[in-house]
């Protein structure tokens, strides 16, 4: 279990502070923000040595902030760890340009691999500890395979390694340890990790749940609308769904109980906005940086993608909201009541200021590795120009420790994630699993995703978003590009169903967590959770079908398949709530009720259906509209309450 930040003793406060520090220095020396040259050019003459500066500075870290017992007689246990792995990572770096010269990966010197096999050691137990069991055993596995490649069948075999070999091109190798996951953290995303937790250290959430409160809270089911806008921006710059829901979650749940919302329907509301904040634009916790790294495609691309589904998921969770409230009569707060939008405005301008500095960088520039580099230093020197958000050295120090503890847990992940790229990598497994999936679904694109759906929601279970999405990256998402979709579709979809674990039980961590907070059933709030974020488990489908959906199109078939989609989600969230905006309640007792509730909901699909020729049906999207447009009609007089009372006025 991890030390709270305040909670580390005052030298490994210092300690963190320092890595912290200069982990964000050599990542902006690395992108040349100081000078026309590198400051450390005398030091760091390949980039290898940049990489295993970082790993210096923070693996150690791992050991100390992630006791090995709670037990004070550990600490020398976990001081001895630490010091392994900061002597391990500077041998390497100073024979990182020997080892690029004299082809170490495959033919090293005795004592360079042993120095391997500590290293190996050591990130593997560094991953037990701040990734979970799940993902050691994940990795643990894969890192040995390429030791028995040979001994397994044929589907799964590979080719072999002797031990020495393969923690040699674990270690030493850009394939394995400093893959591209490892890479793409120490290139693109230290930067915006540092932004998120600056935006977090300032009070950027209070900020965002208040702007949300001016702007939703007088709406019927305002407070959960508040929820959803001030999660979901969190969560994109947080990129974790459990860490979003204990920090927003502990306002927006009381507020949303107050409102007189059930507690397993206020955190089912939580959870899913959590969720879905990481797959916001324009941050995406740190996940869209790596998958432009894998596709090789400008960050700017990957946004783009995201925004019209990530849109639809929102919408998705507004519309439910809305019904959930006009069914049970719920009115928003009296402005009175309300933080004020001018005030608010003037309290924390400076925040709207420095996202759209970062969005300026981002799209109109197109820097997107100096982008948060430089939002930073305009939101921090902003920040101490407000006299109610100014820092003094302490907050300061926890900024920097939160700072440390934050890249720590990604660079470990990341360099875990990369021993799996590594073991498929040099075995050759990666071909032979690419071409088995294929095998195994035939000829049929429905089936193929429906395999890569289940795969990515099993994986997803106990691991961390970007841990997860990077490993189905590797895995699966070669077979489905194979499969004839489209690239930016698929990784897109991978995320989705990734994603998924966090709020379907029955592990469900994000409605969990939520339910913590609100004092309810764990089980229950995961399966209001599931219900209130059925806009997910479809939407993937949708666009992987239909790239017009991630604006892979002319601008009129992204128009007109937004379109159909947002019908569709109209539909199905109001359906499932029992109130339709404009039509009213869908309530009606009995067989005929339940029927129509079903027509409506099934309508809804047919009209939000991809093109049709893409899953072999031979009819056109006329016929399908035609269709759920009269199943929706039928639908709705067979579900309509008879007797109509007063209803509450649009949200």
């Amino acid at each position: 279990m991890a030390l709270n930040s305040t909670a580390l003793p005052k030298p490994l406060r210092w300690i963190t502070g320092i890595a912290a520090v200069g982990a964000a220095f050599l990542a902006m020396d690395s992108l040349r923000l100081f000078s026309e040259s590198p400051l450390l050019d005398f030091v760091i003459t390949v980039q290898n040595h940049y990489y295993y500066a970082l790993m210096a500075l923070l693996l150690p870290l791992c050991f100390l902030i992630y006791p090995s017992f709670r037990s004070p007689k550990s600490y020398w246990f976990d001081g001895v760890l630490s010091f392994a792995a900061f002597a391990a990572c500077v041998f390497f770096f100073v024979n990182a340009e020997t080892m690029l010269d004299y082809g170490w990966e495959f033919l090293a010197p005795s004592y360079a691999v042993w120095a391997s096999y500590l290293l190996w050691g050591l990130v593997m137990e560094a991953v037990r500890r701040s990734g979970g069991w799940v993902l050691f055993f994940l990795v643990l596995v894969f890192s040995l395979y390429p030791i028995v490649a040979d001994k397994f069948p044929g589907p799964i075999s590979g080719l072999s390694s002797t031990a020495a070999e393969t923690a040699s091109y674990h270690v030493m190798s850009i394939e394995s340890i400093l893959g591209l996951p490892f890479r793409a953290f120490a290139q693109l995303v230290i930067g915006f990790l540092i932004f998120g937790i600056a935006l977090q250290h300032t009070g950027g959430g209070r900020f965002f749940i208040n702007l949300a409160f001016a702007l939703f809270g007088h709406v019927r089911g305002g407070s959960a609308k508040v929820a959803i806008v001030s999660s979901g921006l969190m969560g994109s710059m947080s990129g974790s769904v459990i860490t979003n829901v204990l920090t927003t979650g502990q306002m927006t749940i009381p507020a949303m109980q107050k409102n007189g919302m059930e507690k397993e329907y206020a955190a089912g509301v939580e959870a899913c906005a959590s969720t879905g904040g990481v797959l916001l634009p324009p941050i995406m916790g740190s996940t869209a940086f790596i998958m432009a790294t894998f596709l090789n495609v400008p960050y700017t691309t990957v946004a783009l993608a995201a925004a019209i589904p990530a849109f639809l998921y929102f919408f998705g969770l507004f519309i439910q909201v809305d019904a959930y409230a006009a069914r049970k009569g719920l009115v928003g707060t009296p402005r009175d009541e309300l933080p004020n939008l001018r005030e608010t405005m003037k309290q924390g301008w400076f925040y709207i200021a420095a996202f759209m500095v970062l969005i300026f960088l981002l799209v109109y520039l197109q820097r997107e590795a100096v982008a948060p580099f430089y939002a930073t230093g305009m939101l921090l020197a902003l920040n101490q120009m407000s006299p109610s958000h100014r820092w003094n050295i302490n907050d300061a120090g926890l900024f920097l420790v939160a700072t440390g503890k934050l890249l720590m847990e990604l660079l470990t992940i990341m360099a875990g994630v990369g021993l799996i790229v590594g073991a498929l990598s040099v075995s050759g497994l990666s071909g032979t699993l690419v071409n088995d999936l294929l095998y195994l679904a035939g000829d049929s694109t429905l089936l193929l995703l429906l395999m890569g759906a289940f795969t990515s929601f099993f994986l997803g279970i106990g691991m961390t978003v970007t841990a997860a999405y990077v490993f189905l990256a590797i895995v699966l998402a070669p077979a489905l590009i194979q499969g004839g979709l489209d690239p930016m579709s698929v990784h897109l979809f991978i995320l989705y169903w990734g994603m998924l674990s966090f709020i379907t039980p029955p592990v469900a961590l994000g409605a969990f967590a939520a339910a913590s907070i609100a004092g309810a059933s764990a089980l229950s709030t995961g399966f209001k959770a599931m219900r209130l974020g059925s806009v997910i488990y479809f939407i993937p489908f949708f666009f992987v079908l239909e790239p017009a959906l991630i604006m892979s199109g002319s601008w009129w078939e992204t128009l007109f398949a937004t379109l159909k989609v947002a019908i569709g989600v109209v539909l199905i969230a109001g359906t499932l709530q029992s109130y339709l905006i404009g039509i009213g309640f869908l309530d009606r007792p009995g067989f005929a009720g339940v029927v129509g509730r079903v027509m409506v909901i099934i309508g809804g699909g047919l009209i939000a259906l991809p093109t049709t020729e893409v899953i072999g049906i031979n009819v056109g999207d006329i016929t399908l509209l035609i269709s759920g447009g009269v199943l929706t009609v039928a639908g709705i007089l067979l579900s309509r309450r008879q007797a109509i009372n007063t209803e509450v006025a649009g949200a």
